[in-house]
């Protein structure tokens, strides 16, 4: 399916993939081989892969650590027939990681995990992916590779050594702008809007477990530009 000037496949299935905080994971059984479904709660990395923090106690650990191989499926979770919702299915592996990193992402979206994140049966998971399958509406369905639900980052070394210190600078300082960010530009209702994420493509805002995904209007490598970039966003969704 090719992009159109309403639908952006790549787009689409970023905005899943960053907005969601829980999904439906697809495991499978040793020696039958069975598929199993269970629901986690996830986070991204920095260039979007899930993470996921999960016990050796359940049975999706347990067939991660004998096959790495899984799926998981995040959906809109939007009003109505949930069937006409959109919807990105991930296929990939999943893996044990120590990255101090993935655990301050997570955790940042999970707060609520603060208090088991340090039980010797937990650890943090990351996804890699292998290609993305996505429903986005009527009509709307797309397979995708990792490259087109994944964002670059190789080449923003200076972003992605900077977020903690931009999340830092936009929730002790600019409180009021995230919210502007949240009501304004993307039409969200009022409430205690934070910024738990940002990339070279986006700002990651968050409001209790709803996340919304504001998307920059032009590709950011360095804070500098990204100071520049968010004071427009700023004086845009003042005007509105």
């Amino acid at each position: 399916m090719k992009m159109t000037a309403d639908f952006n496949p790549k787009t689409a299935a970023k905005k899943l993939l960053r907005e969601g905080r829980s999904g439906a994971l697809a495991t499978l059984m040793p020696e039958s081989g069975d598929p199993y479904c269970s629901l986690v709660n996830v986070a991204t990395a920095a260039d979007g892969a899930p993470l996921l923090l999960i016990s050796t106690l359940a049975v999706h650990t347990k067939n991660l650590l004998n096959d790495a191989r899984c799926s998981l499926m995040i959906d809109e979770r939007k009003e109505g027939d949930p069937l006409e919702g959109g919807r990105v299915m991930l296929l990939g592996t999943a893996v044990k990681t120590d990255d101090k990193d993935v655990r301050r992402r997570y955790l940042a979206r999970q707060q609520e995990a603060e208090v088991f994140a340090g039980f010797a049966d937990f650890a943090f998971y990351k996804m890699q992916l292998k290609g993305a399958h996505l429903v986005a509406g009527f009509g709307r369905i797309v397979d995708l590779k990792p490259e087109e639900v994944l964002t670059q980052i190789d080449d923003a070394p200076e972003m992605v050594a900077g977020e903690t210190d931009i999340l830092q600078h936009m929730n002790e300082d600019h409180l009021d702008t995230c919210r502007l960010y949240a009501t304004k530009l993307l039409g969200a209702a009022d409430g205690d809007w934070h910024c738990v994420g940002c990339d070279p493509e986006g700002l990651e805002l968050q409001h209790g477990r709803t996340a919304l995904r504001l998307p920059f209007p032009q590709r950011v490598r360095a804070p500098g530009v990204l100071r520049q970039v968010l004071k427009q966003m700023a004086e845009q969704a003042r005007a509105a």
